[in-house]
Parts: structure tokens; sequence; C-alpha cells
């Protein structure tokens, strides 16, 4: 029912198990079978993903996380004092659950940051940094 979730599921099993023996790919695609179909119940509909944006998306949160976990080590493991942590109310600019869901978890995902709360009423998302020297954010 959701061919997406399936090969994610049948990749993860993969990536788990460390081997692409016949049994593994054997009980992969059966995983890949069965637990989207247990899942169909909570899956209302699928979104239909524009693939380019997509991975270019992906490329620029991967490459931000990369950088966001050098920059956090190093103020981190400097001196406590220096760390000015701060909460931030982020403007959304839709009010599409989904794409605000989605700036949530990656916000979140980035290291430094924490997505506290989404207020579609009042448009914005609630964001604590560990550390901020950005004036103009105040």
């Amino acid at each position: 029912p959701h061919p997406f979730v399936s090969f994610m599921v049948f990749l993860s099993w993969l990536m788990l198990s460390g081997s692409v023996e016949l049994s593994t790919l054997f009980l992969a695609t059966l995983l890949a079978i069965i637990i989207p179909r247990l899942v169909r119940p909570f899956i209302a509909r699928t979104p239909h993903i524009h693939w380019i944006p997509a991975i270019k998306l992906f490329f620029v949160v991967f490459w931000d996380i990369v950088i966001s976990n050098f920059r956090v080590a190093r103020m981190v493991l400097g001196p406590i004092d220096h760390l000015q942590p701060k909460w931030y109310r982020v403007p959304l600019e839709t009010e599409h659950e989904e794409v605000n869901t989605l700036l949530a978890m990656i916000i979140t995902t980035t290291p430094g940051t924490v997505s506290a709360g989404i207020d579609q009423e009042r448009g914005d998302i609630l964001v604590h940094a560990l550390s901020s020297d950005n004036a103009e954010l105040d």
C-alpha cells in the first residue's frame, strides 16, 4: 500500500543486519510487505513528493547537521560561560501542517537547536538555541 515505506523498511533491515545474504534479503522483503500493511490505518494518505527539491533539501540539511556538530562540540568542550542559550519564536510562512512539522523536525535534528512546539494559531515555532550571539533575533 505504501511503496516508499516498504522500500525504507527493506533498506533499514539490510542496514541493521549488516548482511546481504539470501536469508536476510528474504526477511527484509517479508518485512517490507507485512509492516506497511500493518501501519496502513495510521497513514491516511501518502503525499506527492517532488523528488528533486526533496533530495536538494536532504543534502542541505545533512551539510548543516555536519557543520553544526562541529560547532556544538567546540561550544560544549569550551568554556561553558560563553554559552548564551536563548528561546526564539520563528514565524511560519505557511499554514501547511506537514511542511511545518518537517521544519520543526529539521530544527530538532540540527545539533544545538530544539523545536519545542508549533503554534498554528500564532503562526510560529518555539525554538531553543544552545547559544546565540545574534542581537538582531532578540
